[in-house]
């Protein structure tokens, strides 16, 4: 039976979150990632942006005839208004807008949303059921909870940093919002913990999520070996101490291929493929550990057998031999990749300002409630007017919140 292609327009059943509407208050990037992730299954998401300084992610990497491209993604399936909180109109206004919506979503420093009197207590007071998401460098108490904060602190403070590169080199960075894009999914987990609480409870709460946090998690058991054994992770490259061969080698073509061998049964076969088994019945091969302590013998044995061959030849081995193998892949053979276009990572959709475009489907794929993209990241404060209008605003309303500046 062929299976159904993910996310077909018009499933049968709406969206799962549909009905949650989500006020989003946050710039660069893990808040916005998270109202990103809710919109994706159906949640009605407001961005709010200042009125004379929009989200600086619109301007962030390439941009076509002027409109920036990462913004057409984290923008997806939101509705994009102006407000200036810090003016009386702007405050009463999202006072109406948060009374009737589910969850906010903002990152300001702490104190900033109590200065304009926009904290906890006047959101709950006009509506109790709502969940505020509070997304910062270093959450909201503690002696840096006032600095500025981004994910590249995060990266550094984490030790992420620190284990990244070779033994040799510098600490490395990486190239893309690592820290805040987990911390963003983070958020939209702790949201619909929240919700679901909500549902028991009858009320909301405060989601303080630190964007320092997260990572530590996807790190792994580090402090736990501090802990227990003073074991301090160093650098290793692209080698693992857990395992080997673990590394990215060339092949003759001039391409690159990642192994791994973390079961042992693997390592075996890798070995048996390359001609080296007698390596597999050295005693120190039956641990992960004592193959990573002979990593350079095993990485001479892989890496000399796979510059023999062409990619498309280390491949078709590797697979024959039930060996784990994968291709170094950038961004044109991904797209291209037959695994991906099975999974239907990538959508096309229509935009009004750019044409077609091709961009990272939903996050996962539900078998009955499927979510989607509805349309790519709208122009700044597009819906400022359908909005408002739809909260009951006179057209004398907007008029006065115009000229104060408000809007």
């Amino acid at each position: 039976m062929t299976p159904r292609p993910p996310h077909v327009p018009g499933a049968k059943a709406p969206a799962p979150l549909t009905g949650l509407r989500v006020i989003e208050l946050a710039t660069l990037f893990a808040g916005p990632i998270a109202a990103t992730m809710l919109g994706d299954f159906g949640a009605d998401v407001i961005k709010v942006e200042h009125p004379r300084k929009p989200d600086p992610s619109r301007g962030h990497g390439p941009s076509k005839n002027g409109v920036g491209l990462w913004w057409k993604m984290l923008g997806r399936n939101k509705r994009t208004i102006t407000l200036d909180l810090s003016t009386p109109g702007g405050r009463r206004t999202l006072l109406r807008l948060a009374a009737g919506a589910d969850v906010v979503v903002e990152n300001f420093r702490p104190g900033t949303l109590e200065k304009w009197g926009l904290g906890w207590p006047e959101l709950s007071e006009v509506n109790p059921r709502l969940v505020l998401a509070r997304v910062t460098g270093f959450g909201q108490f503690g002696p840096y909870a006032s600095r500025p904060g981004f994910g590249t602190l995060a990266e550094a403070m984490s030790g992420f940093a620190a284990i990244t590169g070779e033994p040799d080199a510098p600490p490395t960075l990486p190239p893309f919002g690592l820290a805040d894009s987990i911390a963003g999914l983070v958020t939209a987990y702790a949201v619909t913990t929240a919700l679901a609480a909500r549902e028991r409870t009858g009320e909301g709460q405060v989601v303080d999520m630190a964007i320092i946090e997260p990572i530590l998690t996807v790190l792994g058991p580090q402090p736990l070996w501090y802990d227990q054994l003073g074991h301090v992770q160093p650098r290793t490259g692209n080698r693992s101490q857990n395992n080997a061969p673990r590394n990215t080698y060339r092949t003759s073509d001039g391409s690159w291929v990642a192994v791994s061998t973390s079961a042992q049964s693997v390592a075996e076969r890798v070995m048996r493929l390359v001609g080296r088994p007698e390596l597999a019945e050295e005693p120190w091969f039956a641990t992960g550990a004592g193959r990573a302590a002979h990593a350079d013998v095993l990485d001479e044995a892989v890496g000399g057998w796979i510059a023999r061959h062409t990619r498309a030849e280390v491949l078709e081995a590797f697979e024959k031999a039930e060996a784990a193998v994968a291709p170094v892949q950038d961004v044109r053979d991904v797209m291209a990749d037959p695994q991906y276009r099975a999974l239907g990572t990538f959508t096309t959709l229509h935009d009004p300002e750019l044409g077609r475009l091709r961009m990272q489907n939903v996050l996962f794929r539900l078998s009955a409630t499927p979510g989607g993209i509805r349309w790519a990241g709208r122009p700044h404060g597009a819906d400022t007017e359908a909005v408002l209008t739809e909260l009951g605003l006179t057209p004398e309303e907007l008029a006065a919140l115009r000229m104060e500046g408000a809007l």
